[in-house]
C-alpha cells in the first residue's frame, strides 16, 4: 500500500500488519490500516474509505495517513486554479480562521465552475449546468449547495459564524467533491478501459 512515511519522509509501499473495517448493514465503509514502513520499520496507520463510482460499482479511495499526524490533502492531479484554493483553505483552517477557510472553499467550487467552461460566471447556476452535464451526481450537487451558501456567508458582512466545526466539515466537503469530478472519475475510465482491453483481447 503506497503511503507517505513522516519518518523517512517519502512515499513507500508499506507492509500491511492488520486492518479493522467499519460495516453499515453488513456493507463495508470504511477500513484502518496499520502498516509498517520497509525502510525505517516505524508504524503507520492509514484509512481509506468505500464510494460509489458508478452505477454499482464501488472502489476504496486512495489510502490517506491518519497517524502520525494525518496526511496532507494532495492536490496532485488537480488543475491549478482549484488546487491553489483549496490549500488556502487549509492554511485558513490551520490558522484558526474559519470564515476565511469556508471563503476559499466556496472559491475552489468557483474554480471548478471556470475550469468545466461552465456558460454562466454565477456559482449556483455553474453548479446546475454541471449537475445537467453529469459531471456531478445529485449529492454531489448538494454538497457543493452547501459549500456556496457557506461561502456567502463568509463573504459578506453580517453575525452569522463560521464555527471549527463547519470549517472541518466545508474542508471535507472540498476536498470530497475534488476526489470525486478529478480523481475518482478517472480511476473509473481507467478501470473500464482496462477491463475492455481484456476483453478484446480474449476475442482474438
Amino acid at each position: 500500500m503506497l503511503i507517505d512515511c513522516p519518518f523517512c519522509d517519502v512515499t513507500i509501499d508499506a507492509h500491511e500488519r492488520g486492518t479493522v473495517t467499519r460495516q453499515d448493514e453488513q456493507i463495508p465503509h470504511h477500513t484502518t490500516h496499520l502498516l509498517e514502513c520497509p525502510r525505517c520499520g516505524e508504524p503507520i496507520v492509514a484509512g481509506q474509505d468505500l464510494v460509489h463510482l458508478y452505477l454499482d460499482v464501488m472502489d476504496w479511495t486512495i489510502a490517506k495517513r491518519l497517524w502520525p499526524s494525518p496526511q496532507k490533502y494532495s492536490t496532485t492531479g488537480l488543475p491549478n486554479i482549484v488546487s491553489t484554493s483549496i490549500e488556502e483553505a487549509e492554511k485558513c483552517y490551520k490558522g484558526k480562521a474559519y470564515i476565511a477557510c469556508a471563503v476559499m472553499c466556496g472559491r475552489a467550487i468557483e474554480a471548478i465552475c471556470k475550469d468545466n467552461q461552465t456558460k454562466s460566471s454565477n456559482i449556483a447556476a455553474g453548479l446546475k449546468e454541471l449537475l445537467e452535464k453529469q459531471i456531478i451526481d445529485s449529492k454531489i450537487y448538494q454538497w457543493a449547495e452547501a459549500l456556496r451558501l457557506h461561502r456567502n456567508i463568509g463573504a459578506h458582512a453580517n453575525d452569522e459564524v463560521i464555527s471549527k466545526e463547519d470549517a472541518q466539515d466545508l474542508l471535507d466537503f472540498t476536498k470530497a467533491i475534488c476526489d470525486y469530478i478529478y480523481l475518482l472519475t478517472e480511476k473509473f475510465k481507467t478501470f473500464m478501459e482496462r477491463k475492455q482491453s481484456l476483453k478484446d483481447n480474449h476475442q482474438l
